[in-house]
Formats: structure tokens, C-alpha cells, sequence
């Protein structure tokens, strides 16, 4: 078996996803088919000798949509090509549903004001009423003919016995259309084309609405393949090579496993490896989340894709290509893009079994009152009554609008959902993972402790000294430093010899006072002795997570200073709610336990899972899910990427990556854990509209098709007209419109 990934152009709807699955599956040596729409990309796994790719472009074809690109599965190399082809459609598809949608407008709107003039009465120009259902004729035929790529699908969808929303779509429009046609010739056979019982405006009304679906749709789709491309971008393109005691500047898809590389300041590692020579501190966070600089010495792996400090080494590749860490992630990205969530799709299945069932009464119902010796045209009355109060006007737009009012509350609340799925999702959430950096924490480290084991200096004094040292390093601990001593209002002094030892500390002359500033190596190599007393608050910082660093001046041990990533004052709150709703919280990150653990437990979260890479949080969720968990993952960097798409639902920080924004489904404006809750509070609201909108767009369908196909007829003599039956459905419009927007009245907390 063999894996392959089809690029597709000419889908516009979820449905058309569902017809080349159809079309793919029903080949012999097709063992899997997952077409996603977002992408427009299939994902086929196929014995290449019963199913070669010829094979399988020509079913794609025949089904009526284009092959694009061709690619195998597990390989990146032309990646960003791909990508880059498909970013090219989505400009081009977006104007497209925008003119038509214009169009529709534009040529829809004089029909609907016709139509509308005449039954209230409104008195239109006399040339206007000469031609009133010659000009409705024409505006609507354009009207059609921008939607008939509509038509086509519909269509195709029904002579594959596979009806979907566009079949719904297709009848319901094309009734109206030729049915109103058929009484304009016989009003211009009969010399006047002022008026009649046409119901153009029906067929344009519903056009109008899913125009705008499809353009608003159009806007959005494409962001996964930028994500991709950021995550590709990620890789560094150039490596200085190290051969035979030169330096050469060579393209990183030249190297080789074994290759020797010098890796200068300020630098992206080109690809994996271990350090034969040098020291450095490397940014590791886009990779593994954490969020202090890790120091890196000989015998050390580094990882493709991270930035170097301030430092310089050499390392011996060891992954290069596809086998890097982070081409894997890319690869679980794609691979997690291209799956499908198991969400049910309400409309479109009770679409399958109402077409064909209406279609079936409408027919039965023309064959009965002929049989029943009444003429043509009550019986043709009947028929079209019976098409037009199924016309899927309302079902179409029971899910859009509860969604569209639903993610407009959410905005404003400064929550941004990309699109229903995960409105829908939201609300069934039974477990939620938090990255923890940036996401429970602030992202950045703050002093948290600085105690003076001198009785001749207090701590201001203490932090003030530390400060001047620590205002000539680049080290993130120093910034934590120097912020605290910005926020005391602490006037620096002037501090001189300045020397940074890599990975121990740092030492200056301030004051008069030799100043050494460090770990506990460097004040043993400095011959500082500890106090006990020094040694246990050290240690007691230590298991709460934070990190310690002690003062030495002018030979003696002077003070300790704790640092830490703090928690968010929100988070616990958070946590609490969630807890309260019945969720199981669990927290993930690439720290070490201890300093999970003691985050967990500030927090009161029920798990952590500590010290994972990116491609094993993905993993860890995966089992979740496969334990029959809809897990939600609540993360803001790079790294969190593949969990993130990973997770029935991705949720991400506004302070996160451009890479895991556009991954994630629901982007927090406003950084606050609070709006994960508020957000699945929307949720079930929105489904529950959505839910009842689907009820009043079938009770319409259940009591007005019985009437209209006349079973009043016998007992009272009264047929539902085809006017009465637009009515009607116009009135399930009305409803369903109406009862979307009534959840303005609701509020957020």
C-alpha cells in the first residue's frame, strides 16, 4: 500500500469532499479516502497496482472537479510548492465568490422589491408594470446563471443517488424558476406580461443567502496551508559546513547525516545534532515550550530549527531532512490537517433522506389526483405546492445564522471562532489541556524572591547592586532583574570589569564591591562558602519550580534571588470553573516535574504531564481521544502546533505564534483562560439555536407537505396554491432567521 495526497481544485462546499470520497472509495485497491475541504487536498492510501494514480485522477475528474498537484505522503521536499499552489487558489476563489455573490445581489434584489411591491400594493412605474414579469424573467435567469455551478452539483449529487444540500438547493430553485417561467410564456402568449403567480423571488431569495455563505466561506479557507508554510519557514536555508579545517556556506538540504557544523551567534540550527565543541544557550521554546534559554555544551543534542544565544559551537548532524524534529512536526501537522473530525452534520443528513422522500410524495401526489380523474392542472397544482413549501430555504439557513450571531456575540466578547465546527465542538468538550508557558503562565520569568544573608545590607540595597551587574547581560534572568529593580524605582550604579562566565554567571566591580552573580558552581569556583542556612531556602525555592541564583560580594555569600515563570492571575479561576463543570483539566509541558508539579498544584489541576516534545504532546492527546475524551488543547506556541490540530478543539492565545493562531480554532483576544469557558458556554447556546432552528425548518416541511399535496382536499375542497406553499416557507425563513437573532439578548459573562 502505498500513501498519496491529491490537490484538488473545483470544491466549494463540504458536500464535494463527500462525493470524491465516494468516488475514490468505490475503486478496487482503494483501501482508505479522506478528502478535507479546508485544503482541498485527498489523502489516499491505494495499491498503486490495482489503483495506480492514473486511475485515481480519472475518478476525481469524472466526478467533475481537477487534479493540481500530486505528492507522497512522508515527503516535505516539495512542500513548499504545494503549498504555494494551493495559496494561489484561494485569492482566486475568494474573488470569484465575491463577484457572484455581488451579482446575485444586485440582480436578485429588483426581483425580491417586485415581487414584494405587488403583494403589499406599492405602485411601480407604468413601463415597471407593462414588463413586470418579463424584468423579474430576466433579472433572475442572471441570477441562475452566476449560481449554476449550484445547478451542476445539485444535480450531479442527485443522478448519484448521494442528494446533499445543494440537491435541496437544485429543486427547490429550479422548481421555482421554471415553474414561474412556464407562467410567464403563457402570460406573453397572452399578450401581457403584467402579472401572474410566479415565484422568481423564491428561487433568488435562497440564492442571495447561499451566495453569501459560500463567499464568506471562501474568505477563510487557505489558512492551514499558511501555517504550513510558516511552520516550513522555520527551517533554517543556509549551514556553515566544516570540512578538512574550512568553513563553507552550503544549503541545509546538502547536508548529511555525520556532516560537521559551526553554528555562530544569533544563528538558527540548521538540523539536529550533538555538540562536539563550544557553548552556548539555545532558544529551545518554539520547539519543546520552554521558556528559559537551555544551556548547551559538549555532547549536548540540538534541535533543527531553534535559535542559538550568544555563544559558538561546532556539532555533528545527526537527522537531517525529513528525519528532523521539526519536519516531523510539519508532517504531524499535515497528516492531522488532512483528518476528519467525527462531527455530525445534521442538515446534510436528514438532506439525504428528504430530497428523494419529497421528490417521491411530489410524484406520488401528481400520479394520485390524475388517477382520481381530476384535471392537469390541480394535479400539477399540487406537485408544485409540494416542491416548493420543501424548498430548503430555511434548512439552509437554520445552521448559518445561529452560527453567524452566535461567533458575532463571541467577537465581541474578543473571542474569535474560525468557523462552526468549532462552535459546534465546543460545547462537548469532557477534557482540557493546557500548555503550560504563555498559556497558564506569563511566558516570562519574574523575580520572585531576594533575601540578604548580610545584616549590613538590606534586600533593596541588595536587588540595587545586583541590578548594576546584571544591566550589561543579555540574559533573560537578567531582565527579570532589572525589571523589578525598574519597578522599586532603584537608581543603578556604574559597574565596571564586567565578565560573563557561560553557563555559571556573571562578575563586576560596583561600588568598590566585587559582585559575583550566579549558580552554585560558580560561587564554589569562586571559593564562596554556603551558609546552611542559604543551602534549605535554596533547595525550598527549588521544588516550587523556581530558579535560584546567589550574590556573593567581595568574597562572602551576601543573598539569594529566586526567579520564576508566575502563573496568570486569571488561571486559577479558570481552572476552578472548568473543574465546577465537570472537566477534566490536565496541563502539559516540556519543563521538568518539579516545576509542572508545583504549577499544578497553585493551580489545583487534576494531571500534568511533564517534559514531552511537541510531536508527543499530539500523541498524548491522541490517547485521550482514543479513550472516548473530546479533549479541547488550550496552547500559544509553535510547539503546541501538532496538539493543537491534534484536539477535537484548538484554542489559542492572541500573545501565541502566527503558527499556532492559524492552527488553533478559536483564537482569546484578550490572553484571559476565562474565555475557554465562555466560549463553550456560547457554544452550547449556539447549538441548542441551531437545534431549534432545525425544528421549526422541518415542522414547516412536516404539516405542509401533507396539505399541500391535498389531503384537505377530499374533507374540504380547499388546495394549498403554490402562493400559499411560498408563503409558507417564506414564513420557516422568517422563524429561523428570527430565532437566530434573538440570542443578541444574551450576554457573556
Amino acid at each position: 500500500m502505498e500513501k498519496v495526497i491529491l490537490q484538488i481544485k473545483g470544491m466549494h462546499c463540504a458536500s464535494c469532499a463527500a462525493n470524491i470520497e465516494h468516488a475514490l472509495k468505490d475503486m478496487p485497491g482503494v483501501k482508505s479516502v479522506n478528502v478535507n475541504y479546508a485544503n482541498e487536498k485527498a489523502y489516499i492510501e491505494h495499491d498503486p497496482k490495482m489503483a495506480p494514480i492514473h486511475a485515481l485522477h480519472q475518478a476525481i475528474k469524472s466526478a467533475g472537479y481537477d487534479i493540481v498537484e500530486t505528492g507522497p505522503m512522508a515527503g516535505m521536499e516539495h512542500a513548499d510548492d504545494e503549498h504555494a499552489s494551493h495559496a494561489k487558489i484561494q485569492p482566486d476563489e475568494k474573488n470569484t465568490m465575491r463577484r457572484r455573490f455581488w451579482l446575485v445581489l444586485i440582480f436578485g434584489l429588483p426581483v425580491v422589491y417586485l415581487a414584494m411591491s405587488e403583494m403589499i400594493g406599492i405602485e411601480n412605474p407604468a413601463v415597471i408594470v407593462k414588463y413586470m414579469l418579463l424584468i423579474q424573467l430576466l433579472c433572475a435567469t442572471v441570477v441562475i446563471g452566476v449560481s449554476i455551478f449550484l445547478w451542476r452539483s445539485g444535480a450531479r449529487s442527485l443522478w448519484r443517488r448521494r442528494p446533499n444540500m445543494d440537491s435541496l438547493i437544485f429543486i427547490g430553485t429550479a422548481t421555482a424558476y421554471f415553474y414561474s417561467l412556464i407562467v410567464t410564456i403563457q402570460a406573453w402568449l397572452r399578450g401581457s406580461l403584467e402579472t401572474g403567480m410566479v415565484y422568481y423571488e423564491s428561487a433568488v431569495f435562497i440564492l442571495i443567502f447561499i451566495m453569501l455563505g459560500k463567499y464568506l466561506e471562501a474568505i477563510t479557507k487557505g489558512r492551514t496551508s499558511q501555517a504550513m508554510r510558516q511552520l516550513i519557514s522555520l527551517q533554517a536555508t543556509e549551514a556553515t559546513l566544516v570540512r578538512d579545517g574550512s568553513e563553507y556556506r552550503v544549503p541545509v538540504a546538502k547536508l548529511t547525516v555525520g556532516d560537521t557544523i559551526r553554528v555562530k551567534p544569533g544563528e538558527k540550527i540548521p538540523v539536529d545534532g550533538k555538540i562536539e565543541t563550544g557553548y552556548s544557550g539555545v532558544d529551545e521554546q518554539a520547539i519543546t515550550g520552554e521558556s528559559l534559554p537551555v544551556e548547551k555544551r559538549e555532547g549536548d543534542s540540538v534541535i533543527g530549527g531553534t535559535m542559538n544565544g550568544t555563544g559558538s559551537f561546532t556539532y555533528r548532524a545527526t537527522k537531517v531532512g525529513e528525519g528532523t524534529m521539526l519536519a516531523q512536526i510539519i508532517k504531524i501537522v499535515e497528516q492531522a490537517m488532512g483528518s476528519k473530525a467525527p462531527i455530525q452534520r445534521l442538515a446534510d443528513t436528514a438532506a439525504y433522506y428528504f430530497v428523494p422522500a419529497v421528490i417521491l410524495i411530489a410524484l406520488v401526489t401528481l400520479v394520485v389526483w390524475l388517477l382520481a380523474g381530476n384535471d392537469f392542472t390541480m394535479a400539477l397544482t399540487a406537485f408544485v405546492s409540494v416542491l416548493i413549501i420543501a424548498c430548503p430555504c430555511a434548512l439552509g439557513l437554520a445552521t448559518p445564522t445561529a452560527i453567524m450571531v452566535g461567533t458575532g456575540l463571541a467577537a465581541k466578547r474578543g473571542i474569535l471562532i474560525k468557523n462552526g465546527q468549532a462552535l459546534e465542538q465546543a460545547g462537548r468538550v469532557t477534557t482540557v489541556v493546557f500548555d503550560k508557558t504563555g498559556t497558564l503562565t506569563k511566558g516570562r520569568p519574574e523575580l520572585i524572591n531576594i533575601t540578604s544573608l548580610d545584616s549590613n545590607l538590606d534586600e533593596m540595597k541588595l536587588l540595587q547592586l545586583a541590578a548594576s551587574v546584571e544591566q550589561h547581560s543579555e540574559h533573560p534572568l537578567a531582565a527579570a532583574v532589572l525589571s523589578r529593580a525598574t519597578k522599586d524605582k532603584l537608581i543603578l550604579a556604574l559597574a565596571t570589569e564586567f565578565n560573563s562566565i557561560p553557563g555559571k554567571g556573571i562578575m563586576a566591580m560596583v561600588d568598590g564591591h566585587r559582585m559575583i552573580i550566579g549558580t552554585r558552581l560558580m560561587m564554589e569556583d569562586q571559593q564562596i562558602a554556603f551558609a546552611e542556612s542559604a543551602l534549605s531556602m535554596a533547595a525550598k525555592w527549588e521544588t516550587m519550580g523556581q530558579t535560584v541564583m546567589f550574590v556573593g560580594i567581595n568574597g562572602q555569600m551576601a543573598g539569594i534571588i529566586s526567579l520564576a515563570d508566575t502563573v496568570k492571575d486569571e488561571a486559577s479561576e479558570a481552572i476552578r470553573q472548568l473543574k465546577d463543570q465537570g472537566k477534566k483539566t490536565i496541563m502539559i509541558t516540556g519543563d521538568n516535574e518539579r516545576v509542572g508539579q508545583a504549577i499544578a498544584q497553585q493551580l489545583g489541576i487534576d494531571q500534568v504531564v511533564a517534559q514531552v516534545l511537541p510531536h508527543e504532546k499530539s500523541q498524548r492527546v491522541k490517547e485521550m481521544q482514543d479513550s472516548g475524551e473530546i479533549v479541547a488543547m488550550v496552547g500559544d506556541g509553535i510547539n503546541d502546533a501538532p496538539a493543537l490540530v491534534q484536539a477535537n478543539l484548538g484554542i489559542v492565545m492572541r500573545s501565541g505564534t502566527d503558527i499556532a493562531m492559524e492552527t488553533g480554532d478559536i483564537i482569546l483576544m484578550h490572553n484571559d483562560t476565562r474565555d475557554v469557558i465562555a466560549a463553550m458556554e456560547l457554544s452550547r447556546f449556539t447549538v441548542s439555536k441551531i437545534k431549534q432552528n432545525l425544528f421549526w425548518a422541518f415542522i414547516y416541511n412536516i404539516i405542509g407537505i401533507p396539505i399541500a399535496a391535498g389531503v384537505l382536499y377530499g374533507l374540504t375542497g380547499w388546495l394549498l396554491s403554490p402562493a400559499i406553499a411560498a408563503a409558507a416557507m417564506a414564513g420557516s425563513s422568517v422563524s429561523v432567521v428570527t430565532n437566530s437573532l434573538l440570542m443578541k439578548r444574551t450576554s457573556l459573562r
